[in-house]
């Protein structure tokens, strides 16, 4: 019975594996067509982009956007930018100019300053004046090299006050002998002359060897043309070389002509074609440097009366002769402002290294003695260092 009926039950499995191949096989072909049909009406981009907002909802009135929850207000044209608000502008650095020190004569005077105003503080300190007071002032004086002249009529003269009761204290004492220390330096005018109505001008510098004439020279020079005012150098010493060379160093710095001699020249001779030189060129000033010489060697100060001589009968006429003594050799310059002065007539005086000199009080007695002024001070190395003198200042400055 079995047997019987074993084909019929294959011919059912059949049919079902058939009915339900055919069913699958139908489902693929309708899954393929709808992807075909999304590929061919998307292009890949909107694809990508349909599947990047699926999930978002646009913002709705209601729904506040982010920047609103954090109250931050979006950029108008009127309202600046970021990089806008935080850009800044460098402030503007000030550069001082530097603070260049004018040299003072009180500022300067060194060893002399110290002798004067340690005395004269000691003396203030006290509460009556004895015989100790005089004797501390006329040392202190004799010391800075007033010479004994000056001291005695100073000390006098202070004596006949405190006789008379003008003066009763130290005090009063100090600031007598302040005014009286002004008073004996209130000679002719120090200003250096140049006279406008003739070129050129010229001026004569003398003085030994060593105390720094031809710096000097080269410090006028070098002030005057800064001034505008056209300078001729002319080395008069033609017994070193090395003074003309010296010389001719500061012409070329300052712009000045220049005028030299052969070594062993006559002097006069270097000095006359100097000055024609300037007046040939239309220039303001010469200025003549000479040898270094011994005050007390005759033959040497009568060729300086030659120079004198010479120089006053060139073009122009000589307005200066300026006799530069070093301070530190004291009553020593004193004597050489005795012989340079018979000689050559000397003008004025220009006393170097002043800075560094505890004998100051030179000054003065070259201005009572000799009625010579002393025009220009040295208080250092530079240009600036060669200073007019101010005679209260250079006062005030012993007592301060």
């Amino acid at each position: 019975m079995i047997a019987d009926q074993t084909p019929v039950i294959f011919l059912v499995l059949i049919a079902v594996v058939v009915v339900f191949g055919g069913g699958v096989v139908v489902l693929s072909r309708r899954r393929s067509s709808q992807g075909r049909g999304i590929a061919e009406s998307a292009t890949p981009a909107d694809s990508l982009a349909t599947s990047l907002t699926l999930n978002v909802a646009a913002p709705s009135p209601e729904t506040p956007t982010l920047a609103a929850d954090l109250n931050v207000a979006a950029p108008s044209p009127e309202t600046p930018t970021v990089e806008q608000e935080t850009a800044t502008v460098a402030p503007e650095i000030e550069v001082e100019e530097p603070v260049v020190e004018v040299p003072t004569i009180g500022g300067r005077m060194g060893r002399s300053r110290s002798i004067f105003a340690t005395a004269f503080a000691k003396i203030r300190g006290r509460d009556t004046i004895t015989q100790d007071t005089w004797d501390e002032l006329e040392e202190t004086l004799l010391r800075a090299d007033v010479g004994v002249k000056v001291a005695d009529s100073l000390l006098s003269s202070l004596r006949n006050s405190v006789k008379d009761r003008i003066i009763t204290t130290p005090t009063e004492l100090m600031d007598a002998l302040r005014s009286l220390m002004k008073s004996q330096l209130s000679v002719a005018s120090r200003e250096l002359k140049l006279d406008s109505s003739f070129k050129p001008n010229v001026w004569l510098f003398v003085g030994v060897n060593g105390v720094g004439k031809t710096t000097t020279i080269g410090k006028v020079g070098a002030a005057r043309a800064s001034e505008g005012v056209s300078v001729l150098m002319a080395a008069g010493d033609t017994f070193r070389a090395a003074a003309a060379e010296q010389l001719e160093t500061w012409a070329e710095r300052c712009g000045a002509a220049f005028v030299r001699g052969g070594e062993g020249a006559d002097p006069a001779s270097v000095i006359f074609d100097g000055i024609q030189s300037a007046e040939s060129r239309g220039a303001d000033l010469v200025l003549a440097d000479t040898a270094g010489r011994l005050q007390n060697k005759t033959n040497l100060m009568d060729e300086l009366r030659k120079v004198r001589r010479v120089a006053d009968k060139a073009a122009g006429g000589v307005t200066e002769v300026l006799l530069v003594i070093d301070a530190t050799t004291g009553q020593n310059g004193l004597s050489q402002a005795r012989e340079f002065a018979d000689a050559t007539q000397v003008t004025g005086v220009v006393l170097t290294k002043l800075d560094g000199s505890a004998k100051g009080g030179i000054v003065f007695a070259i201005e009572t003695e000799l009625g010579i002024p002393v025009k220009m001070v040295g208080v250092g190395e530079t240009q600036a260092d060669l200073i007019a003198f101010d005679a209260d200042a250079f006062v005030d400055a012993l007592f301060d």
